[in-house]
């Protein structure tokens, strides 16, 4: 009974659960898998590592507010963050790693650091 490899479709002999005709083929298989997931991961954190290198920028200080145009006009990506948090009052701050801000009504930014308190 011969089998089919999943890489290069070639007919070859073997074990029943035997899925390549080589170790190349194999290997190559994989990698192949491989570099296509890891090209997306590698997408996002190069976005999420630009919207950081953003907002550190904009807040030297630890503390201050830009309009929500400067952000995106320096290439900011508003979908694409880390994780949020809610404050007592129901305001909702998004983070970039540690740096995070929030968006009013005017369309203006309040750029923060994230405290080690704020878990």
């Amino acid at each position: 009974m011969g089998n089919t490899c999943l890489h290069c479709g070639n007919a070859f002999f073997g074990r029943a659960d035997k899925k390549f005709c080589s170790d190349q083929c194999r290997a190559t298989y994989h990698y192949a898998q491989q570099k296509t997931q890891s090209g997306q991961i590698r997408r996002i954190n190069q976005i999420l590592k630009r919207n950081h290198q953003i907002l550190r920028t904009l807040n030297p200080s630890g503390k201050s507010r830009v309009h929500k145009n400067t952000l995106a006009e320096m290439g900011f990506r508003f979908s694409y963050h880390t994780n949020t948090f809610t404050t007592r009052n129901g305001h909702l701050y998004t983070f970039c790693y540690d740096q995070g801000y929030i968006v009013w009504e005017d369309d203006y930014c309040t750029l923060v650091v994230r405290q080690e308190y704020v878990e």
